[in-house]
């Protein structure tokens, strides 16, 4: 049922693409992820939960040689990709979907997996993680980036916000539990780095907002810098940005 409820989401998110580009694009951080993940010629990266391609198309526009597949839930997303990608004629970029938990892919597959603001909806988050590492090559990478809660969000208040827009979002994972479960994976942390993300959601999707402030600690509610305007509620959320190698076979 989240999955469907992700795809839903997103699909109408895609389709509105001005407001979620408001909510998620940040060219610094691009930037900094593209500068992290240092593509050589030849390689093959699959992006997970790839949406619109905002990490598909700058990696396979700037990385000729490389192979890149993006990889979701989001069908009619994904056909519009490919017809972009046609236009703008880059010769090896694919949009492939799937169903949300098994990866359609052979083991030992790719050289690198990327995912971005997305693994927070994933249901079955240790069976995805295991199907990242069974696809990734022996000393393959693995880049993640999603946002985390606040150290003192003991609770788990952002986790209930981020729910009222009923979109599939499952948890926020700390950078301790990232480490946890890649490592049970035979994935190990060799990178990190911090940003963070100023999210807004429209008050219209936040049916429920004031009864879960009632249940959480205002401190914990003001770590997040929770504005609010007259017809939009914004947050700011800490980022995980993490790069881990595969070491052993999984």
């Amino acid at each position: 049922m989240s999955i469907e409820a992700a795809k839903a989401g997103f699909e109408a998110s895609f389709k509105e693409s001005d407001y979620y580009n408001k909510q998620t694009q940040d060219e610094n951080h691009l930037n900094n992820i593209l500068k992290t993940i240092n593509i050589e010629p030849g390689m093959k990266i699959l992006d997970l939960g790839c949406g619109s391609g905002y990490l598909t198309f700058p990696i396979a526009k700037r990385n000729e040689n490389a192979y890149v597949i993006g990889l979701d839930i989001v069908t009619d997303t994904l056909e519009r990709n490919t017809v972009k990608a046609q236009e703008m004629d880059i010769k090896y970029l694919e949009f492939i979907s799937y169903d949300g938990i098994t990866f359609p892919f052979e083991d030992n597959s790719f050289d690198l997996v990327i995912t971005r603001y997305a693994l927070h909806h994933f249901p079955e988050i240790r069976k995805s993680i295991h199907e990242v590492a069974r696809v990734l090559k022996r000393e393959g990478l693995f880049f993640v980036s999603d946002p985390r809660p606040n150290d003192c969000d003991v609770t788990r208040f952002v986790d209930e916000y981020m729910q009222l827009k009923k979109d599939g979002h499952i948890k926020f994972y700390t950078k301790d539990e990232w480490v946890q479960i890649c490592g049970e994976n035979k994935m190990h942390l060799i990178q990190s780095f911090d940003s963070e993300i100023r999210f807004p959601k429209k008050k219209d999707t936040a049916e429920g907002f004031e009864e879960i402030l009632a249940r959480h600690e205002r401190a914990i509610i003001d770590s997040y810098r929770l504005i609010q305007t007259e017809d939009e509620i914004w947050v700011t959320e800490q980022v995980n940005n993490l790069l881990f190698q595969k070491k052993g076979e999984t």
